[in-house]
């Protein structure tokens, strides 16, 4: 169990790598967590949680956990200098957090992103006003839409995530009628852009502030319209057009730490969907972890401690290994009554691992987004064939059972 803390770690502490996160994720407490434990005993540091969770995490983090605002820059601050250590390093994995995060650390003196690049990454509505002269994309306040607005349209939260109340819309009919479904829900102000057309990506990226550098690429299979679950992401040779997606990156200020990009592809141009200046989540970062072979939770948190990138010996061209990282998705509502646990085990020439996302007996409300996860399933082998034949043999021996 981890100890919540009022303000102070000891009376005499190191020097502290203090993470800032929301609510519990995979990522930070098997990833970044570990490696964090790992640099503290390497590097003689001492490790502590920002959170304004801390009951939850702290019966997955085994040390300081410090209640904060963490939406706040200013708690951010006001937490970090309580410590008794001076700080080597603040934090987040979080897509919320990533611009006071980033604020507190410019105001600490410690590497970190540009906190306006985080912020108008995290807008959609600023990002794509900032990208306007670059790659002009039609994007409107949800409320004010134009009558020749170029319709299919998609509306979305402004700051959402995980395709969440994200529907495609054929009229301002329907829009009117999605606007108002989603309003009943939420009050966050909501956005349309220009639906683009075109095959899924993502670009994986780690930069230390000198380098940008590609880590790879997934392919990424949705579900059909209107809504916007992603279904399956396979490793894939970063597509053409991935220079036209660093340019863009470029000019929005990314270059600091892991940034997860979605794009479209669609006759020789590609153009963002949106960009999570974090690290790829739901699982595929472990599995790019094992893939590439490199410590990636700590590579990332020692750029944040303002060390250079370790030279990368892999490229997608010289792995020989196929990847695929699928999910299980929720059909109905009710409650999670069968569901195999988490395993990692061999099938022939196949590393296959199984992360639940739901627990049994929770109650699941199906929602048609990237919420409705049950688990996912990463799979790493010397060909597609044999990764998605181990995949069918998991998926046929197991059962998943809402009732």
């Amino acid at each position: 169990m981890g100890s919540v803390l009022p303000s102070v770690l000891s009376s005499s502490a190191p020097p502290v790598l203090a993470l800032v996160a929301g609510k519990v994720t995979d990522s930070v407490t098997f990833g970044f967590l570990p490696a964090a434990g790992r640099l503290a005993t390497a590097r003689g540091l001492a490790v502590a949680l920002l959170t304004d969770r801390p009951e939850e995490h702290g019966k997955a983090f085994d040390g300081p956990v410090i209640p904060c605002d963490v939406t706040d820059f200013r708690d951010i601050i006001a937490r970090v200098t309580d410590l008794p250590g001076e700080p080597a390093a603040l934090f987040s994995n979080s897509d919320f957090l990533q611009a006071p995060t980033a604020l507190a650390a410019s105001y600490l003196g410690l590497p970190g992103k540009d906190w306006k690049a985080a912020t108008r990454t995290k807008n959609k509505a600023l990002m794509r006003r900032y990208l306007q002269r670059i790659d002009p994309v039609f994007s409107s306040p949800a409320e004010d839409v134009p009558e020749d607005a170029p319709y299919p349209l998609v509306l979305k939260p402004r700051e959402g995530v995980a395709s969440e109340d994200v529907f495609l819309v054929g009229d301002a009919t329907e829009l009117a009628a999605r606007r108002e479904e989603v309003k009943s829900r939420r009050s966050d102000p909501l956005v349309v852009e220009e639906y683009l057309p075109g095959e899924l990506h993502t670009l994986e990226t780690l930069g230390d502030g000198h380098e940008l550098r590609v880590l790879g690429s997934f392919h990424t299979t949705v579900s059909p319209p209107p809504h916007f679950i992603e279904e399956r992401l396979e490793w894939a040779a970063p597509p053409p057009g991935t220079d036209q997606v660093l340019s863009q990156l470029k000019a929005l200020g990314v270059g600091f730490g892991a940034c997860h990009t979605e794009f479209v592809v669609h006759e020789g141009r590609a153009r963002l969907i949106e960009v999570n200046y974090r690290l790829i989540g739901d699982h595929c970062d472990f599995l790019m972890a094992d893939l590439l072979n490199i410590p990636l939770f700590d590579w990332i948190l020692r750029v944040h401690m303002g060390e250079r990138l370790p030279p990368l010996e892999t490229s997608h061209e010289s792995l020989g290994r196929h990847a695929i990282a699928e999910v299980v998705l929720a059909t109905r509502d009710g409650v999670l009554t069968t569901a195999p646990e988490a395993v990692e085990l061999t099938d022939g020439s196949v590393r296959l691992s199984y992360r639940p996302q739901r627990p049994l007996g929770e109650r699941i409300a199906l929602t048609r987004t990237n919420r409705d996860y049950l688990g996912t399933i990463r799979a790493i082998g010397p060909s597609a064939t044999e990764v998605e034949a181990a995949i069918d043999r998991f998926r046929a021996s197991n059962t998943w059972m809402i009732s």
